[in-house]
């Protein structure tokens, strides 16, 4: 259930661990709608305040972001150029290797890996890594698993309340000033 309460100290203790953040696409940086026409997938919202959350998760705390999707989306790969997502795993149907291989090669721990997702293939990575998060509109089996679930839903800041958890579980609230270069 959803709730206005802080995170619980157990969430905010895995949240400190967090060396990268990864998300799935749709239903979590979307509101997991898209307008295709006879040429194909034409348009997705995307919340700014979530593309602010990934530029303050890289510029206070150094914290790199990934996407891992299913979808081959060009509209997904210009909006993660934009964002300087390091981490770009497009057409991905088997999550956990992904995840795995990231893990390796950055040589960090599942544990310190957080992963946001909203369906039933992201349960893989959401059972294994060190903290999970859903937002709110999330597939209930996906609610039902993760550690903390955002107030708000896919596409409409859900990725940015995740990473201000993060932030405010590794930084003293000083630290997390607004950063005034603009983004969009």
């Amino acid at each position: 259930m959803v709730s206005d309460a802080p995170a619980s100290a157990e969430v905010l203790a895995r949240a400190k661990r967090v060396k990268l953040v990864l998300t799935d696409c749709d239903g979590v940086l979307t509101d997991a709608g898209v307008y295709v026409s006879a040429q194909g997938e034409q348009m997705k919202r995307f919340s700014l305040r979530d593309g602010m959350g990934v530029e303050r998760l890289r510029t206070i705390a150094g914290i790199a972001v990934g996407i891992i999707t299913r979808e081959q989306s060009a509209i997904l790969a210009k909006r993660a150029e934009k964002l300087k997502i390091e981490e770009l795993h497009l057409g991905i149907r088997e999550k956990l290797p992904e995840v795995q291989a990231i893990a390796a090669k950055r040589g960090i721990s599942l544990d310190e890996i957080a992963y946001i997702g909203d369906d039933v293939n992201d349960l893989d990575v959401l059972d294994v890594v060190g903290l999970a998060a859903a937002p709110c509109d999330a597939e209930p089996l996906v609610l039902d698993r993760v550690h903390h679930i955002c107030r708000r839903a896919g596409g409409h800041g859900a990725f940015r309340e995740f990473a201000e958890l993060v932030l405010a579980a590794q930084f003293p609230p000083a630290a997390l000033r607004p950063i005034t270069s603009r983004h969009d």
